[in-house]
């Protein structure tokens, strides 16, 4: 999207400024006047790294009229997409994101010093390496992700919180995995290839709060909270934080 109205602009560039050094987010909205951009509140846990937007703005959004665009600025930053904004591009169906480039300019004060359009392409984050960002690249996305691209599997997405595994009685693994397809066969089979290894991991509650997906040769691949997704070899620590074993009933 190369050709912003220059209200709409001035209207991103203010707020980039206003919520610095957080990510601004907001939407581009086609009117009869022409673009407006609609400013959203970010939601995100870590604001000043990441940005989320409440699906209630999306519905007020497209209330006013067609999405043109997703805008989020990047503090400190280029204006260069990161792998989970294309990610959430690919999934999302609204044609263009606008990234604008925000940061302290030699005088002190905040300026606005660059901006990017992309657009959907089929971009495909890769497994291993990709930055943690909860509910777009996390230990539940990279189960999904691997049962698409080696399987060709579609496992259903849950909206989930950030930090759910804090809360008691909140399970995303034991609440949903039957719905997603999977089977639980105890902890103490050998895993097969596509395994899903269900983890209890410094929890308070003692629910499973982290999986990986056992891919063969004693090895998983997995991706905890605010690290590089890695495949690791499966036993030592990781075999005594097992909790059970989910086998997936089509793979």
């Amino acid at each position: 999207m190369t050709d912003l109205d220059p209200d709409a602009k001035l209207a991103i560039t203010d707020h980039a400024i206003l919520t610095y050094p957080e990510e601004c987010c907001g939407f581009i909205v086609s009117t009869p006047q022409g673009q407006r951009y609609l400013p959203c509140h970010n939601r995100a846990t870590n604001p000043r790294e990441h940005f989320a937007i409440a699906a209630e703005d999306y519905a007020d959004a497209e209330d006013i009229g067609p999405l043109l665009a997703v805008v989020h600025s990047h503090p400190n930053a280029r204006a260069i997409p990161s792998p989970a904004d294309r990610a959430v591009c690919e999934k999302v169906g609204i044609p263009a994101w606008v990234i604008v480039s925000v940061g302290v300019e030699a005088d002190g004060r905040i300026g606005v010093h660059d901006w990017h359009s992309f657009g959907p392409s089929g971009y495909v984050a890769p497994l291993i390496g990709r930055p943690f960002v909860h509910g777009v690249h996390d230990c539940y996305s990279i189960v999904r992700d691997w049962y698409a691209q080696e399987r060709g599997i579609t496992i259903p997405d849950f909206e989930r919180s950030d930090r759910w595994w804090e809360q008691k009685g909140q399970s995303l693994y034991m609440d949903n995995y039957a719905r997603a397809g999977f089977v639980d066969v105890g902890p103490h089979v050998e895993p097969e290839e596509g395994d899903v290894l269900l983890m209890t991991v410094l929890s308070k509650h003692g629910e499973p709060n982290h999986a990986g997906v056992y891919v063969g040769g004693g090895r998983f691949i997995h991706h905890l909270y605010g690290r590089l997704s890695v495949q690791a070899i499966f036993g030592g620590m990781w075999a005594q934080c097992l909790t059970t074993i989910l086998r997936h009933k089509g793979a």
